[in-house]
């Protein structure tokens, strides 16, 4: 087995959605759920099919976005895996709906940081093992730290 790190391609100012689903049904079925949240929301989605064909299965409203996923889905190469790049939408808003996804297995990470993806490669083919999500932490927050989180989520909307 060889393991490398593949990094996801993407502007600081996307945010990126990295899953496994296991029929070529989930992205159409993944296109309709992302849709449906709000008319705002602009994405772009890959979903690279494990057998016959074996193809990068494409769907979005953002024809940026939808080659971006191609792009990061193509270098990640694994079986199964799909990749959504948001613009206009934050992953919170939209996870839920991703997860009700009947084909969706799992979610490795949804993020605007950058990610690196850590694939297996064995003889049978690709597969994620695990994200890459960021930095490590630098310490743990204080008074002051947890003052400004309140303060931020009340500023972006999230909270009262």
């Amino acid at each position: 087995m060889q393991l490398t790190s593949v990094p996801i391609d993407k502007p600081d100012d996307l945010n990126v959605i990295i899953g496994q689903a296991h029929f070529i049904k989930a992205v159409e079925d993944l296109h309709e759920a992302l849709v449906g949240i709000s008319p705002h929301l602009r994405f772009g989605l890959a979903f690279a099919e494990a057998s016959g064909p074996r193809l990068i299965r494409t769907s979005g409203n953002d024809d940026e976005l939808t080659e971006l996923a191609t792009k990061n889905a193509v270098a990640v190469g694994a079986g199964h895996s799909f990749i959504v790049f948001l613009r206009e939408g934050y992953p919170v808003n939209v996870l839920n709906a991703i997860r009700q996804v009947p084909e969706v297995c799992g979610i490795f990470c949804a993020t605007a940081n950058p990610v690196e993806v850590l694939i297996a490669e064995t003889e049978s083919g690709r597969g994620i093992i695990g994200v890459v999500d960021g930095g490590a932490p630098l310490g743990v927050e204080g008074p002051s730290d947890k003052e400004a989180r309140r303060q931020l989520l009340r500023q972006i909307g999230y909270k009262l």
